[in-house]
């Protein structure tokens, strides 16, 4: 299989906007490590050293996914509070790493305020066609609210996503209403609405009706990071973060779920991938437990990765059986071309020179394949995992950091799930 080396480019944004943004450039484009001198910039592997990352802990506007999990996209009931809890720990363990955490809230919470009153103005709907006066009580009325709201206020109406339905009245005030949201209730998987390319940051296109505001919040907050996004997925195109593994000269793409190829031919026609290899990887499972690619294969190291048993022992014609399409394209060159087509994924990946770790199906179904690698070798994975496969990552070298996650797992995801790693070291 051709293998082409591609060199990562990362457009850089204009220095001068806020502090924030300032100070997240310092990191991304000019960040020396203290210990080796490293520089970083966008991730052209998962298992170079992470430098930064984008995460967002889940409040209130988790509540009404719980209380139907299937319908908020989750496995089932979890505590609100102790996923809270549980993730305020994770954060507390990335930085003791040393890296560069940013919070969601504290980027909204820095961003200008007419830049957070348009994006709630676009989310805040009053239906006013029940009510005489519409004009008074109606859009009139929506934008002097929202004139005079306060930053905290604004945020929620991100967050909660209200649609306020009028009713004309005879009493009161005149008018009574009923109140619908659309909470981002999944948002705490901060993977998902964009990818990290040696290229730059992509802005996905969402599968899941709930999940489609969470790129314009996204794509807001890396304006305010100093970042431009290098594209946007537009049209038919489908995609989501959780699909996506860099892997040094090589991009591994899923395709399935919640990933279509329009969207990865969007991808390869812009550019944006980075390398000069994309590996569409085909799922013919479509199980929610494994939507992305991401959760039922990882990367630890360069020639180190993970795979649920099953896929491994799939035969060609099972569901689990992943194939793999592979395009090329000539150093210097723009365009992609079909070099393999429906090859097996396993195949691929051991002929690229990986050991393959497996994972069984109770530690499968424990989240153990959605870890974060955070350097070669070295990853932050839930806790409660077999012995067996303890044992196995401790043999290959592997240092683990192993996390209680028990509440937040039950959203369908766990570390990786949760991170944007928007810059390692080189």
């Amino acid at each position: 299989m051709k293998r082409l080396l591609s060199e990562s480019v990362m457009t850089r944004a204009t220095v001068g906007r806020a502090l924030a943004a300032m100070s997240f450039l310092s990191v991304l484009f000019s960040c020396v490590s203290p210990v080796d001198k490293r520089t970083a910039s966008s991730p052209s592997s998962e298992w170079a050293p992470a430098a930064a990352v984008l995460v967002h802990t889940p409040g209130e506007e988790l509540f009404d996914g719980v209380v139907h999990p299937a319908a908020g996209l989750f496995e089932s009931y979890f505590n609100v509070d102790s996923a809270a809890i549980e993730h305020r720990n994770f954060i507390k363990k990335l930085e003791s790493k040393g890296i560069r955490v940013y919070r969601l809230m504290d980027v909204l919470r820095q961003m200008d305020m007419e830049k957070l009153r348009e994006l709630a103005s676009a989310t805040l709907i009053y239906d006013a066609s029940d009510v005489a006066d519409s004009l008074s009580f109606g859009e009139n009325y929506r934008l002097e609210t929202l004139s005079v709201m306060s930053r905290e206020d604004l945020i929620r109406v991100l967050l909660f996503q209200p649609k306020v339905i009028l009713h004309g009245t005879d009493n009161n005030t005149g008018v009574e209403a009923d109140y619908l949201h659309r909470p981002l209730t999944n948002l705490y998987f901060l993977r998902d609405q964009s990818i990290s390319t040696p290229r730059g940051q992509v802005i996905c296109k969402m599968n899941s009706y709930q999940r489609s505001p969470e790129t314009r919040i996204i794509k807001a907050c890396y304006e305010q990071l100093g970042i431009a996004p290098v594209f946007e997925v537009t049209g038919d195109g489908r995609i989501e973060g959780g699909d996506y593994l860099p892997a040094g000269t090589v991009s591994f793409i899923g395709c399935g779920m919640r990933t279509n190829m329009e969207a990865i031919r969007q991808m390869m026609e812009a550019d944006v991938f980075g390398h000069d290899t994309v590996i569409v990887v085909n799922d013919h499972l479509r199980w929610q437990m494994e939507m992305h690619l991401a959760t039922h294969f990882n990367i630890i190291d360069k020639d180190l990765c993970t795979m649920p048993l099953s896929r491994m022992e799939a035969k060609e014609g099972d569901p689990e059986y992943c194939t793999a399409d592979i395009y090329v394209r000539e150093e210097g060159q723009k365009e992609y071309s079909l070099y393999r087509e429906n090859v097996g994924f396993v195949q691929t990946v051991k002929s690229m020179g990986y050991k393959i770790i497996p994972i069984c199906r109770t530690d499968e179904l424990h989240y153990a394949n959605n870890y974060l690698t955070i350097a070669p070798r070295h990853i932050i994975a839930v806790k409660g995992q077999s012995e067996q496969y303890r044992k196995a990552l401790e043999e290959n070298g592997v240092t683990v950091e192993w996390l209680p996650l028990e509440n937040l797992i039950d959203g369908y995801g766990a570390a990786h799930c949760m991170t944007q790693v928007i810059a390692r070291y080189r």
